[in-house]
């Protein structure tokens, strides 16, 4: 059975590049505020993308972003997203996901969200992008927007 199982997953890790269509790694900054208070955010995020079909895809994404104020902590996100693509230089998406801690004035939660990306260069783009983060435990929900620019692999 053992065997089997490191069949297996020794066959994902070798199909696997076979079956991605795009990585990619951004550096994002923007503004993050819940009622009454509003701050600068920074981060990075790498996710990777596979076409569904030649105008629609899906994706995964792990980020790091912090609340540029004192008193914060890097936040790690875990998110999802399915978009589509508008000729050869923009996407559409939405996301959804979770997110540790991202301020002083928020718990972990649930995240969701929508964007766009352009292509600059053949492996550049420039993103913007919305979330809205849903507080639990009594804290507020929050709101961030944000651009980055990323590249392609």
């Amino acid at each position: 059975m053992r065997k089997i199982i490191m069949s297996l997953v020794a066959s994902l890790v070798v199909a696997s590049p076979a079956l991605a269509n795009e990585a990619r790694i951004e550096a994002r900054g923007g503004i993050f505020w819940v009622p009454g208070s509003s701050k600068g955010t920074a981060g990075v995020a790498a996710g990777y993308d596979m076409d569904v079909s030649p105008s629609v895809f899906v994706g995964g994404e792990v980020s790091a972003d912090k609340v540029l104020t004192s008193g914060t902590r890097v936040a790690f996100g875990f998110s999802g997203r399915a978009g589509v693509k508008v000729a050869d230089k923009m996407k559409f998406f939405a996301v959804g996901g979770y997110t540790t801690k991202p301020c002083q004035f928020c718990d972990g939660s649930a995240h969701i969200g929508a964007g766009g990306e352009y292509s600059l260069a053949k492996n550049v783009y420039a993103k913007l992008e919305y979330r809205r983060y849903f507080g639990r435990n009594g804290f507020s929900d929050a709101n961030a927007v944000v651009t980055g620019l990323g590249m392609r692999f």
